[in-house]
């Protein structure tokens, strides 16, 4: 089979998948899917994932490492030299993490080994989210130490990586508890 036509094949098995999760949300009972399709339908997503924050890691490190290049890097005070090379650090990590993936998928494909691959994906795309995050609160301390005067700016940085645990952490996790109670309720009934 060529690839085309596996992509193809992958691309009609995902809609399938699509639709009947779509059908299960709304109660209409549809089969459930193989384990076989969820993992294809698991590591579809991890792609797409990743090509998502591939580019925004890999933009915020190609920044990151030209800073060191410029004029003002050279009066930057010893607290912010840490602080840099500390969020550079942060950013080859977060980097390496969400590219493991495709590294993964490479180095494995076709061992037979599609459920330990996205099992391990997913895990390093958590670990890179955190990474990055972690990543973003550094470049936003390093920038607002120079614009903002005194404390300001760790409490700023402090609001905003309480606003990412809100949005990258906290509501999937409350979402994923609501979505169990439902399930056991709809068990019991």
């Amino acid at each position: 089979m060529s690839m085309t036509e596996q992509r193809a094949e992958a691309a009609e098995r995902n809609a399938a998948c699509c639709a009947h999760q779509h059908s299960d949300d709304t109660g209409s009972g549809a089969e459930e899917e193989t384990p076989r399709e969820r993992v294809n339908r698991r590591w579809n997503e991890i792609l797409q994932e990743t090509r998502v924050t591939q580019t925004g890691v890999q933009i915020l490190f190609g920044f990151l490492l030209s800073v060191a290049f410029t004029p003002v890097f050279k009066e930057l005070e010893v607290l912010d030299r840490v602080i840099y090379v500390t969020t550079v650090m942060l950013g080859a990590a977060a980097t390496a993490s969400l590219i493991a993936p495709v590294s993964l998928h490479r180095l494995l494909s076709g061992q037979r080994m599609k459920d330990e691959v996205v099992g391990a994906a997913g895990r390093m795309m958590m670990c890179g989210m955190v990474l990055l995050a972690l990543t973003i609160g550094c470049t936003l301390l390093l920038i607002l130490r120079f614009v903002v005067p005194g404390v300001l700016a760790e409490v700023l940085v402090g609001g905003i990586m309480l606003w990412f645990g809100l949005c990258w952490y906290a509501l999937p996790l409350r979402l994923r508890r609501r979505a169990g109670r439902r399930s056991r309720t709809d068990d019991d009934a």
